[in-house]
């Protein structure tokens, strides 16, 4: 066996940079957090070859003073806490003292900084040792150069992506911090080519116009929400305005860009049903807490962090968000569904920075083009699209009308959430009372003050299945009935136990089970909203039941189930029926949406109608 020996400090800060420095873009993180929190005001981040060849960050923060800077690049050397409390109250984006020795552990960088804008230091490392050290001039601030990074690890380079993905990261990270920092001045260079300049002025909303583009910003929900122990502020999109992941959803808490799955399902929840299964909002959510409140220092990049009440802040969310949804909540525009076309002419013209003649072919009427507005700003401007050359929306603008381009309002199907959310409840009895004139194979007509309503047929029978079946469980110990023919069940032992703990539970849902022998259940009971009383169906809710961690969820998801065993097709209705149908609508939380997020009825005004007919005109 080997002798126990004590690594040397270089072979330490290699394997450190392995947990800090996973990336280019873990470099640029730390960097950049570095700078915030020496009181920057204006950020600037320019890299080359995907940052492996060069990352260069350069700020005009407080810089680092001449006696103190072989020390900050030591590990566990920092200014930011002091004692064992520190750790339980951190304010500061970085606190370990890791970064920089875990940098130059793996790189060549350069390191020129002042603290007094009058005389500068500049120094040099690689391999974790310090080279050469000079003083010149310079102004405030702290400009660092790192080059050739994991030269020294060739190991590490064969795990990194493409390029191409390595940059889109470096360009995620540093978007994501810019817009929990909107009081500060970002500008992300590659290979001189800007990606992204923010302005700094505080202005969340034109932050994200340069990062998501105009039409989207311009179209975002503002939230504001707040208890004693927590404050939302953000940006959120409206519901038709999805994305197939959840990259658009960023969650910055006291400015720390974070990763928290409970949070992200708060949010969804929030949506409740009018979002669908695969589609993702677009979120900037600011949450302002008490340091005391969480401990960042369980992961090594700090993107994860304990909350000592998450319960309470996801219902704060939940809360915030359907609130925000129910006051813009309005009966969906068949008009929009039918003629609004996406302006691609403007969306290009912002997107490049350039003129766009529309070469598209057209038998209407001539009319002039529309003006694009010159800007000499190199800011967005949300009322106006670019004129110059210098800015780019992202790395390859036609990638980015290409996705933009491919997006539809709705997906197939629903998200998986609470029943009903805060939000619908205050939905219900919204539809006016619609009067029933036709219909055919799959929608109904119907008007009321004189707009034109399309109703999918199907849709709305799941919705009104899908309340009724909800009642039902909810009535479970009135509505449940034996078996004629005794049904025994078999398990694992682990599954066998659950259930047995959970026996209580389950009973709520109406079905009560018996234990029968080792691993072994006879099923005493069911429930009348099951219709179909077999083994397979009842072992497909009880794995259902056993993989749920909500019992919310899971009557959500069972009576999804329920309504699309039952409704494979739009039955043929007859007229009462179709009125009756209407009515029932009415009365849900939610009449717009189906359970599976599909759309249940467009409206038409009376002055779409017209306008679609060229009335008036």
């Amino acid at each position: 066996m080997a002798k126990i020996h004590e690594l040397s400090e270089n072979l330490t800060n290699q394997i450190a940079a392995g947990e800090v420095i996973e990336r280019p873009a873990s470099v640029v993180k730390e960097l950049v957090e570095n700078a915030i929190d020496a009181g920057s005001s204006q950020i600037e981040v320019e890299f080359f070859d995907a940052g492996l060849k060069k990352i260069v960050v350069s700020d005009n923060g407080s810089g680092i003073a001449a006696d103190e800077l072989d020390l900050a690049f030591k590990r566990h050397a920092t200014s930011k806490i002091a004692t064992e409390r520190d750790l339980f109250k951190i304010a500061t984006l970085g606190f370990r003292g890791e970064a920089l020795a875990s940098i130059v552990a793996v790189s060549h960088t350069e390191v020129v900084t002042s603290s007094d804008g009058i005389s500068a230091v500049k120094a040099e490392f690689a391999g974790g040792q310090k080279l050469s050290s000079e003083t010149s001039a310079g102004t405030k601030g702290t400009k660092i150069s790192v080059s050739d990074l994991f030269y020294n690890t060739p190991a590490r380079l064969k795990y990194l992506k493409s390029p191409r993905t390595e940059t889109m990261k470096i360009v995620d990270i540093v978007n994501r911090i810019a817009l929990g920092h909107s009081d500060i001045s970002f500008t992300l260079k590659n290979e001189g080519k800007i990606l992204l300049k923010t302005v700094g002025n505080g202005n969340l909303r034109q932050d994200l116009a340069n990062i998501y583009g105009r039409f989207i910003a311009q179209d975002m929900l503002e939230v504001k929400q707040a208890d004693p122990d927590f404050t939302l502020t953000g940006l959120i999109s409206k519901p038709e305005t999805t994305r197939s992941s959840r990259n658009f959803i960023s969650i910055l808490l006291n400015g720390r860009y974070i990763k928290n799955f409970q949070l992200n399902k708060a949010i969804l929840a929030g949506y409740g049903s009018k979002i669908a299964t695969g589609r993702y909002p677009i979120v900037v959510l600011e949450i302002k807490l008490d340091p005391l409140l969480v401990d960042v220092n369980v992961h090594p990049t700090k993107e994860q962090v304990r909350l000592s009440k998450e319960k309470e802040l996801s219902r704060l969310i939940t809360t915030a968000i359907s609130s925000t949804l129910t006051s813009e909540q309005t009966s969906l525009s068949g008009l929009d569904n039918l003629t609004k076309k996406p302006d691609l002419q403007a969306q290009l013209a912002f997107n490049l920075g350039k003129n766009v003649v529309d070469t598209s072919r057209s038998y209407q009427k001539e009319t002039p083009a529309p003006k694009i507005a010159e800007s000499s700003s190199q800011y967005v401007n949300l009322n106006e699209v670019r004129e110059d050359s210098r800015y780019v929306l992202t790395a390859s603008w036609d990638q980015n009308v290409a996705a933009q381009a491919k997006l539809t309002p709705f997906g197939q199907d629903q998200a998986k959430q609470d029943v009903i959310s805060a939000g619908d409840e205050a939905l219900a009895h919204s539809l006016p009372n619609l009067t029933y004139f036709g219909h055919n194979s799959s929608y109904i007509f119907a008007g009321s003050e004189g707009d034109l309503y399309l109703v999918d047929q199907l849709a709305a029978q799941r919705s009104v299945l899908f309340n009724e079946v909800l009642t039902e469980m909810e009535a479970q110990d009135k509505y449940s009935q034996t078996l004629l023919t005794p049904l025994v069940l078999d398990f694992g032992s682990s599954d066998f136990l659950k259930l047995k703990d959970q026996a209580d539970t389950l009973a709520k849902l109406g079905i009560k089970l018996e234990v029968f022998g080792q691993n072994s259940f006879i099923l005493a009971a069911y429930p009348l909203w099951m219709q179909v009383q077999n083994e397979n169906t009842l072992r497909t809710i009880l794995d259902e039941f056993l993989n749920s961690k909500d019992l919310a969820d899971l009557k959500f998801n069972l009576a999804k189930a329920e309504v699309k065993r039952r409704t494979r097709k739009a039955p043929k209705l007859a007229a009462a029926a179709c009125q009756d149908l209407l009515e029932q609508l009415g009365q849900l939380a939610d009449p717009f949406h189906d359970p599976f997020g599909q759309v249940t009825l467009v409206k038409f005004t009376q002055t779409e109608l017209n306008r679609m007919f060229k009335k008036g005109e």
